[in-house]
């Protein structure tokens, strides 16, 4: 299936006394981009997530968001630091000595030194909290990747349809080119006939004439590359997978055919088919940028 770029998936997973919330969200970006939200006590964490979204995602700026949330009782215990308490108690006496005022140090006070008293957290054990995070890591992804897959298809049957009008505009530059040669020979023969008025037409100048015309409007080539082209794009949407590079190069060389012809067209009717082709081919370039 084709994956759009943007895509949205959250997941929350609770296992004892241990809660995980995890949102992944994204938009377009030419490769894969991951910045990575979460409490600083997992970062010990963060190369095996990303390596984990490297299963899910393929390009896209991404943003992931991990709450942690733990409902232990006995998370940490109380530490007094009884040195450093008697060494913030010895200056301060020093200081009453030296500048000769009242010590008025109370433990209270003392209480609120940095360091006099610390929380320690408990051992964390890694194993256990990575199996409850991968698990809402993963439930995230999935959704995510849903989230993508439905967007995707969306795009995939607009972008379908532009295709079939570009092949539209394309049958009818064929259809129209030989007329145009038709439309000219006959101008040309009714030109040459009011300057010559009752001599002799020259057939084979005419058809020299016919030719070297032929040569610089003739858009055969071109045609036949964008009909090759533009069904390359709709066999590479039908595949699936991340197709977003694939696409934008063969839109470049749709874009490049669509110059030319616009650039030998002399007829009113295939000018404005060039126009609309052109204006099509902008529109799905600016629609794949959306696919992985």
């Amino acid at each position: 299936m084709v994956k759009s770029m943007t895509g949205f998936g959250r997941a929350e997973v609770l296992e004892g006394n241990t809660k995980f919330t995890v949102e992944i969200k994204s938009v377009n970006h030419r490769y894969l981009d991951v910045n990575i939200k979460m409490p600083k006590k997992l970062n010990f964490f963060e190369s095996t997530i990303r390596n984990l979204l490297k299963e899910y995602m393929e390009r896209g700026k991404v943003d992931l968001f991990i709450t942690y949330e733990d409902f232990n009782e006995d998370t940490g215990s109380l530490k007094f630091n009884k040195a450093l308490a008697a060494e913030y108690l010895n200056y301060l006496n020093q200081m009453a000595e030296d500048f000769e005022i009242e010590n008025d140090v109370r433990v209270s006070t003392l209480s609120r030194y940095p360091e006099v008293f610390t929380l320690e957290e408990q051992a964390i054990d890694e194993d256990q909290l990575w199996a409850v995070l991968e698990k809402a890591l993963r439930l995230a992804c999935e959704k995510f990747v849903e989230s993508r897959k439905a967007e995707g298809e969306n795009l995939k049957i607009d972008l379908l349809q532009k295709l079939d009008e570009i092949l539209a505009s394309v049958s009818f530059i064929e259809e129209r080119a030989p007329e145009i040669l038709k439309d000219y020979r006959t101008r040309l023969e009714e030109k040459i006939k009011e300057v010559l008025a009752d001599r002799q037409l020259d057939d084979a100048r005419i058809a020299t004439e016919v030719t070297i015309y032929a040569d610089k409007i003739c858009v055969d080539e071109e045609t036949v590359r964008l009909r090759s082209h533009v069904n390359s794009a709709k066999d590479t949407l039908q595949k699936g997978g991340s197709v977003g590079r694939r696409l934008d190069f063969i839109l470049q060389e749709m874009n490049r055919e669509a110059n030319t012809i616009l650039s030998k067209a002399n007829n009113l009717e295939i000018s404005d088919t060039g126009i609309d082709l052109k204006t099509n081919i902008e529109k799905v370039r600016e629609q794949i940028q959306n696919l992985e």
